[in-house]
């Protein structure tokens, strides 16, 4: 569990970004986790954006997301959301205390 001050250490790091994994119509599917699996591995902090003609709410599929990989949930804004998780082998981002 992350507190306050490293999510909004990794908001300002997700800042940054461009979204990684696009989820469309068809939902959250096995590429999509494969995908963020590797991106989570990678890269420790994915954002992700729901195109339009997906169905699903930003906050709940980060939720089932951060759940299924065992990711932490940064935030959500209109239809992008970040997730974090530790890696293992190529960790790049130091949290404060």
């Amino acid at each position: 569990m992350i507190t306050s001050k490293q999510r909004g250490f990794l908001r300002g790091l997700a800042h940054e970004l461009e979204p990684t994994v696009y989820i469309g119509k068809y939902g959250i599917t096995e590429n999509i986790v494969k995908e963020m699996e590797t991106g989570l591995e990678c890269r420790e902090l994915v954002k992700v954006k729901l195109q339009e003609g997906c169905e699903l709410t930003p906050k709940d599929t980060a939720n089932v997301l951060a759940e299924s990989l065992k990711a932490e949930y940064v935030q959500a804004i209109g239809r992008k959301f970040t997730l974090y998780r530790e890696s293992k082998d190529h960790k790049q981002i130091e949290l404060p205390r």
